[in-house]
């Protein structure tokens, strides 16, 4: 799963708790990759950062408080800052290799006699997405399987970017939004201690 953490529109000090946390479940979690990121401006803050996982991180989905004095703002009053962690979904894999069914046809139109007896049209349907294309304007059928062939691979790729687009946009919303009532974990300290942790893990320090 892609999981991302989000300091939405909060300051620096959000920034670096996203940064710490990040940190500490890659301690906890051996097998996160880095997917993206995004820095702030003091050193070690991210505005946001997205990884993936095979682990199930879903009851980490929520709210996540770090209670600190303000290392940016020494006389600052405030101590707790929020860092959002939502699940992005994946967008499917669109394997171009996957299986296809090709169908051939008679073409329409002028031709006389031999329009009739040849099939020169061919379709080429990509069975996981039930994407299909055709091509009758070339004379040979193996040039109107190489012309389908290329319509199909236009619309697989464009199909891959809008879906990579839907992705982008549910993680931009996602960034907007931080609930701050309970937290489903709370850190403490420079050091970021787990101090509470009601999302079901293991309660144990984790240190950066």
């Amino acid at each position: 799963m892609i999981i991302q953490l989000s300091a939405g529109q909060g300051p620096s000090e959000c920034q670096l708790a996203v940064g710490k946390l990040f940190e500490a479940l890659k301690n906890e979690y051996g097998d996160i990759e880095l997917l993206s990121s995004t820095k702030g401006i003091e050193k070690g803050c991210f505005d946001s950062i997205r990884f993936r996982t095979e682990r199930d991180l879903s009851p980490l989905e929520g709210t996540v408080m770090w209670i600190c004095k303000s290392p940016f703002r020494k006389n600052h009053r405030r101590k707790n800052w929020y860092v959002d962690v939502s699940i992005i979904p994946e967008q499917d894999k669109i394997d171009t290799n996957e299986e296809y069914r090709i169908e051939k046809f008679h073409c329409g139109g002028k031709g006389g006699q031999n329009v009739n007896k040849v099939e020169t049209g061919v379709r080429i349907i990509h069975l996981p997405t039930g994407l299909a294309a055709e091509s009758t304007e070339e004379r040979s059928q193996f040039q109107n399987k190489q012309r389908a062939m290329e319509k199909l691979q236009e619309r697989l790729k464009h199909l891959t970017q809008e879906q990579e687009k839907k992705q982008i946009h549910a993680a931009w919303q996602e960034h907007n939004q931080i609930v701050r009532g309970n937290p489903v974990r709370i850190y403490e300290g420079e050091r970021f201690l787990l101090k509470s942790d009601s999302a079901g893990g293991t309660a144990r320090r984790l240190h950066l």
